[in-house]
């Protein structure tokens, strides 16, 4: 199934691995991260500092980090996540490292990111970034853990700025507005 639209949505409840996985071949390094947000609360991130952990809290865990020094070609990362029972929304992103350390606008629109998550049951979705927003952050995707009914996933498309990585609540302000 594609997302192609922003607000697009499907349901992706009932799975026991999901897997995501953000492929480009624009020369940019390009990051796949997800921040998360628990029923309780609490607020983190899984990315390429933090890769995260499928057997324990998160359960979520980042495969590595692809197209560093802005290399082209076929660059993939990869996201496992394993459980959201304990999850209220997981919000699939990507960056644009270099230009997030200096704070100027990405190169989203000039690029062909695309993320797919592929279920253990076989079906796949494929999200597509639909924003001409400028930024150097977009959020990608939404997994909504809300209703009793089961997960959604949501095309987001939204771009943010950042000017380095210092503090989680930055990213959570982007994911707000």
């Amino acid at each position: 199934m594609e997302l192609k639209q922003k607000g697009s949505e499907a349901n992706v409840g009932g799975f026991k691995q999901l897997m995501v996985a953000m492929r480009w071949t624009t020369a940019a390094d390009f990051d796949l991260a997800a921040a998360y947000e628990t029923k309780e609360g609490k607020q983190g991130l899984v990315y390429f500092g933090e890769k995260g952990d499928l057997n324990a809290f998160p359960f979520m865990q980042l495969s590595g980090d692809e197209g560093v020094g802005d290399k082209g070609g076929k660059n993939e990362e990869v996201m496992r996540i394993t459980k959201l029972d304990d999850m209220k929304y997981v919000w699939l992103m990507c960056w644009d490292y270099g230009r997030v350390k200096d704070g100027s606008a990405a190169r989203f629109k000039d690029s062909d990111v695309t993320l797919s998550l592929l279920d253990d049951t076989g079906t796949s979705h494929d999200v597509t970034l639909d924003t001409g927003d400028m930024g150097n952050v977009a959020v990608i995707a939404t997994i909504d853990n809300t209703s009793p009914i089961g997960a959604r996933l949501i095309n987001t498309s939204k771009a943010g700025t950042l000017k380095g990585l210092k503090k989680l609540q930055d990213l959570i302000d982007i994911i707000n507005e």
